[in-house]
């Protein structure tokens, strides 16, 4: 049995940014499945895993951790010399670590929760038989666009959002763009030549092709 497990959900983007990056690490790992319908999240199990009643959850033997940033840095420096590097390639400059920081903080801050709400109101609303907001949809992609000039500029000077190597801050995106790339939000990355070509790049990545499944 693995020593690392993973409580959450596969449709959950904060699970998927954990498995994503355990699947760069080449890592074997358990899933379990938490029943998020079932409400096994908001049970005494689970809170006795993460007190805020959301997944994931992640054990790595005796080390217990929630919230799925602080678990994929974890296990970015944890399993540094394994599979692909997620730090900055010079993990122990300050500088290009606070930067790849800034761009953690951005995804966290300015991007996902305006991503979230799209994904919400394309994908999860008419799962549930709801109907999509188009006025919401509007809203968010206006700022969304904002977030996307602030890329499209990053991403003229460098390859990734972080520097010239993929890191923690594009992975982060990942769960929540390959959601998006099946809507027409779509559209709001295509138009932008180089989200376009950074969001091609790091989708066809094997690892965010392995969650797809």
């Amino acid at each position: 049995m693995a020593a690392i497990k993973v409580f959450g959900h596969p449709a959950s983007a904060p699970t998927m940014r954990v498995v994503l990056t355990l699947h760069e690490k080449n890592l074997d790992f358990e899933f379990v499945h938490v029943d998020l319908m079932g409400g096994e999240h908001k049970k005494e199990a689970f809170l006795a895993r993460n007190p805020f009643g959301q997944v994931p959850a992640f054990e790595d033997g005796d080390l217990k951790l929630f919230e799925s940033r602080a678990i994929t840095q974890y296990i970015a420096h944890r399993y540094e010399g394994q599979g692909t590097n997620l730090l900055p390639a010079d993990s122990k400059n300050i500088a290009h670590y606070a930067i790849m920081a800034i761009g953690m903080q951005v995804e966290a801050h300015q991007f996902e929760p305006v991503a979230a709400k799209l994904v919400s109101e394309h994908v999860f609303k008419p799962k549930k038989g709801s109907t999509t907001d188009q006025a919401v949809v509007a809203e968010e992609e206006a700022k969304l666009a904002k977030v996307l000039d602030v890329y499209e500029a990053r991403l003229k000077e460098f390859k990734y959002l972080a520097g010239d190597t993929f890191t923690l801050t594009d992975l982060h995106h990942i769960p929540a763009i390959q959601y998006l790339l099946g809507t027409p939000s779509k559209r709001l990355f295509t138009e932008r030549p180089r989200v376009n070509e950074w969001v091609a790049e790091i989708t066809k990545r094997p690892a965010s092709q392995k969650i797809l499944q």
